[in-house]
């Protein structure tokens, strides 16, 4: 079990503020972020650590027991990264990563990079999958994380998280029948082309009625009723349910996050950063994948 420190930290922030909304805006990331790091946690410990407790969150008992725990593992990290900061790495890194998973944990990764290795010059570049693999093959990124169907994983990929698709729609308009309006983020979109075959092989008409260039964009979309979409369940979030019409369409192969370094000798500051990504967000062997 490997317990990581920024899923303990926004753990104690829960805590600390008890809720999530509040702990999103202490720690600079989304409420949607927070809530996979807190779920994230109780996966690899194997239990329950939170309860409700009127409108706060309060620990469980095997919350409290971690808590402390937490604490001292977040104070002793902290207290490291403050010592060894000043490095002497430098250079120039480009990452590239997806929006979704740039708004869950990249962009934290990032900050804390760049706060360790001030001299290092780190460009981070957001864009789509489709996008990112081009520009890892020619050479125009060091490293991305990028969204891929299992078998489009390489042998020197490393896998981060597998992700579960799901369904939404508004509450209001849940289009059980007749022809479905698809909310996508556009033609090179990642889930255009899983959500239309799944459509068709439900034999469910559908018409694209939106596209979006950011997932906010395309869960507003979907609030408003102006259609359904296929979305990372990491990233619903919002006055959207669970389209009751998707329970019986199926969308493929399930996907996964990689991280992805260019073609040839990495430098000492894209190894170091990848190093960081593999050792944050949880490292599976290619091969398993």
């Amino acid at each position: 079990m490997q317990l990581d420190v920024e899923s303990l930290r926004a753990f104690i922030t829960v805590l600390n503020l008890g809720g999530m909304t509040a702990a999103a805006d202490e720690l600079g990331i989304s409420q949607s972020a927070v809530s996979w790091k807190i779920k994230r946690l109780e996966e690899r410990v194997g239990r329950d650590l939170l309860m409700r407790d009127g409108r706060r969150l309060s620990p469980s008992r095997d919350g409290r027991e971690l808590l402390d725990y937490a604490q001292t593992i977040v104070a002793t990290h902290d207290a490291a990264v403050t010592r060894l900061s000043a490095t002497g790495l430098e250079g120039t890194v480009k990452l590239g990563s997806t929006e979704e998973a740039s708004a869950l944990c990249t962009g934290a990764v990032c900050g804390r990079f760049s706060r360790i290795h001030p001299n290092v010059d780190l460009d981070f570049h957001v864009d789509r999958s489709s996008r990112l693999a081009s520009m890892i093959a020619a050479n125009q990124l060091d490293v991305a994380v990028l969204q891929l169907r299992t078998h489009d994983v390489r042998a020197r990929d490393t896998v981060l998280w597998h992700d579960t698709l799901m369904w939404v729609s508004s509450p209001d308009w849940t289009y059980d029948e007749g022809t479905v309006p698809l909310i996508t983020f556009g033609e090179d979109g990642f889930y255009r082309p899983i959500a239309e075959a799944a459509l068709r092989d439900a034999d469910i008409p559908h018409r694209v009625a939106f596209s979006g260039p950011s997932t906010a964009s395309v869960l507003s979309a979907v609030s408003a009723g102006t259609g359904v979409a296929l979305l990372s369940s990491r990233s619903v979030a919002g006055d959207v349910i669970q389209w009751p019409r998707g329970n019986t369409v199926e969308h493929g192969q399930p996907v996964v996050n990689v991280a992805r370094a260019a073609r040839g000798a990495a430098s000492e500051v894209a190894a170091e950063l990848l190093a960081d990504i593999r050792a944050e967000l949880g490292e599976v062997p290619a091969e398993a994948a």
